[in-house]
């Protein structure tokens, strides 16, 4: 997938950048009061992250169980999580803005309620084969919450949630041309693999896949409302489905200009096409309780939900009208199965998570901890690199490193970009994965990402991946962080 961008052998890069020389490994045993590395004051030792790098490429596809993992020179290797932060196998500990790629939403310790409740399930067993009442009552709550929601079907990844809607759209539309946006990501399926130009057939983005699989999918760039009303013009009866995110998170979280999710949605319904948002990550992040779709006002034909929804555990689901999912085998003819989904054990982790959320204040906690580090890097970037653009909102945020900006950013947004037409920055900030690939990727991955890791901050590997805030962060961690972009930038 293009959005990750190291190799899968990195023996060539073992650069010695963050290793002093003659230290000797921390005891894993040693508490976090004694680990070593806080921002601000980089002395970070990772001897032994790189002997078990070391021993992985022996036994693992580039030392790693997912590309994104490949990080120059190599990997650390985490021990342990504590509240907001990992502390890796060397004692070194870090503020953790990773968050497992986004389903912590609590952070690394689980309150003692949802503690409680997995290790009851946990003790009462892993699994069956045979429905369980969490699967009811997780159901129930999604299906309370979300708008798009009136049924939905338990399965075990974001990556099944997606393929399992590409398939269901089909079967119900009787159609087979998916639209999807360039350089979105829905998981490792054969159906979104791909890359091309607006309007054309597209090409596998990887091999193994058909070339033929990927000629059904169409790409279109996001936020491009006459490209898409063209494309619908010319071929709506022959698409199954738009797929897309609401934000693009796995683009650094480039935010919908206004009225084009509203475009989506009156094309997909005007020429009996599925709109699918794929809520996989901004599900019970973005717009709490209701996810993205309640906090932009769009209602599409189902949502896929992953991440969050696990507690942390694996997990996916797809949800929608119940006339489309009951579609699904055994109530209509769209096979779809698995022996682990609806998994006591994620659901729930999952169900324990989300009620936590909705007793407590964890949203508005999120959301301010993100409108804060979000409102200081804004003014971090205006005075160091103001072509800089800051985007997320609620619980996620990005920097992306854009080359060009206005000389003058009086009235620009305040707290992350959200593609205010009255901003100065408007037209310069990332509109879809075309504008980030311009940004400048390499000095974010090869200078900044290390040297925030070196000031005791973990951010996601590259520049596309989206970041994430906690329940267990607190202001003294955006303020730390804030310290570290200063020195980093």
């Amino acid at each position: 997938m293009e959005t990750y961008s190291m190799g899968p052998d990195r023996t060539d890069l073992l650069l010695p950048h963050s290793l002093p020389p003659d230290l000797s490994p921390v005891p894993a045993h040693l508490s976090t009061q004694t680990l070593r590395g806080s921002p601000n004051r980089p002395n970070m030792n990772r001897e032994r992250s790189r002997n078990l790098y070391d021993r992985a490429l022996s036994v693992t596809p580039g030392g790693v169980n997912s590309p994104v993992r490949a990080v120059r020179p190599y990997p650390f290797f985490v021990e342990r999580g504590d509240g907001a932060h990992v502390i890796d196998a060397d004692g070194n500990k870090y503020i953790d803005y990773v968050m497992g790629y986004g389903p912590l939403l609590l952070g690394h310790d689980l309150p003692q309620p949802v503690q409680s409740a997995v290790q009851s399930q946990l003790a009462d067993g892993p699994m069956y084969g045979a429905p369980t009442e969490v699967e009811v009552e997780l159901a129930e709550f999604v299906t309370r919450h979300v708008p798009s929601v009136e049924m939905i079907r338990f399965v075990n990844s974001g990556t099944e949630a997606t393929s399992s809607a590409v398939r269901l759209a089909r079967g119900y539309t009787g159609r087979d041309k998916i639209v999807v946006m360039q350089g979105s990501y829905h998981g490792a399926q054969e159906s979104t693999l791909v890359q091309g130009t607006a309007g054309m057939a597209s090409e596998p983005s990887s091999n193994g896949i058909p070339p033929a699989f990927a000629e059904e999918t169409i790409t279109l760039p996001f936020n491009d409302a006459d490209a898409a009303r063209e494309l619908f013009e010319e071929r709506g009866d022959e698409i199954a489905c738009v797929l897309t995110e609401p934000i693009l998170g796995n683009c650094a979280s480039v935010p919908p200009v206004d009225g084009y999710l509203e475009t989506l949605r009156e094309l997909t319904e005007d020429h009996g096409s599925l709109l699918i948002f794929d809520e996989v990550m901004t599900g019970f992040r973005i717009g709490g309780l209701q996810c993205a779709q309640g906090k932009f006002g769009i209602t599409p034909d189902l949502t896929t939900l992953a991440k969050v929804i696990g507690g942390g555990f694996p997990v996916g689901a797809i949800g929608g009208r119940a006339d489309i999912i009951e579609q699904f085998a055994p109530t209509g003819d769209v096979f779809q199965a698995g022996t682990y989904s609806g998994h006591p054990l994620s659901l729930t982790a999952g169900l324990e998570t989300l009620r936590y959320a909705a007793k407590n204040d964890v949203y508005d906690h999120v959301r301010s901890l993100g409108d804060q580090l979000r409102a200081g890097l804004t003014d971090i970037l205006e005075d160091r690199a103001p072509e800089y653009t800051v985007v997320g909102t609620d619980s996620m945020f990005k920097v992306i490193f854009t080359r060009d900006g206005p000389r003058d950013l009086e009235g620009q947004c305040a707290a992350g970009c959200s593609q205010d037409p009255d901003c100065p920055r408007f037209e310069y900030c990332p509109k879809d994965k075309g504008d980030v690939n311009r940004a400048e990727t390499e000095r974010w991955e090869r200078l900044f990402w290390p040297a925030m890791l070196d000031q005791g901050v973990f951010l996601t590997a590259n520049q596309f991946e989206s970041q994430f805030i906690s329940y267990a962060h607190t202001e003294e961690d955006i303020e730390q962080t804030l310290e570290a972009y200063k020195d980093a930038l």
